[in-house]
C-alpha cells in the first residue's frame, strides 16, 4: 500500500472522487443524486486518499469566511477501518488552516461521531435528519 493523502490534482482525480461518492452515498446509503451533488464542487478544496493511483477516500472543504465546512467524507467499502478517514481529517485541518480558517464545521452521521471526536471535534447540536439519515453538527477550532 502506498497511500497518499492530499488535495485533488486535476479534473480526473475529482471525477474519481465524485464516482466514489456516488457509489457510497447514492448506491450504499440511498441519498438522491440531487442531494449529494449540490453544484458547489468548484468552490471546494477536495482532499483525496489515493492508493496506487486509485482514489479510495475523499472529503471536501467549502470555505465560508473564517470557517470551513467539511463534508462528503467517504472511504471505499473495502478500505474502511484502516485509518484513511483519520488521515484525511488531518490533511483537511492543514488545508483549512492554509485557507485562513479558524473553525471547521460539519454534519456527521451519528454512527461516525467517535471518528470526529478522536480528531478533536465536538458535538454542537442534537440529532437531526438530513437526507433521511441521522446527523449531528460538530465543530473544531484550529490553533
Amino acid at each position: 500500500m502506498s497511500l497518499e493523502v492530499r488535495p485533488a490534482a486535476g479534473p480526473q482525480e475529482l471525477d474519481a472522487a465524485i464516482r466514489l461518492r456516488r457509489e457510497v452515498f447514492v448506491g450504499e446509503q440511498g441519498v438522491s443524486e440531487a442531494d449529494e451533488f449540490d453544484g458547489r464542487e468548484e468552490e471546494c478544496v477536495h482532499v483525496l486518499a489515493v492508493d496506487d493511483g486509485r482514489v479510495v477516500g475523499c472529503c471536501r472543504l467549502l470555505p465560508d469566511g473564517e470557517r470551513v465546512k467539511l463534508g462528503r467524507m467517504v472511504v471505499a467499502s473495502g478500505r474502511r477501518r484502516e485509518g484513511i478517514a483519520a488521515a484525511m481529517l488531518a490533511e483537511a485541518d492543514r488545508q483549512a488552516a492554509a485557507l485562513g480558517a479558524a473553525l471547521i464545521t460539519l454534519s456527521a452521521q451519528t454512527y461516525v461521531v467517535s471518528l470526529y471526536e478522536q480528531a478533536g471535534y465536538e458535538v454542537t447540536s442534537g440529532t437531526f435528519d438530513e437526507v433521511g439519515i441521522e446527523h449531528v453538527r460538530m465543530e473544531k477550532r484550529l490553533p
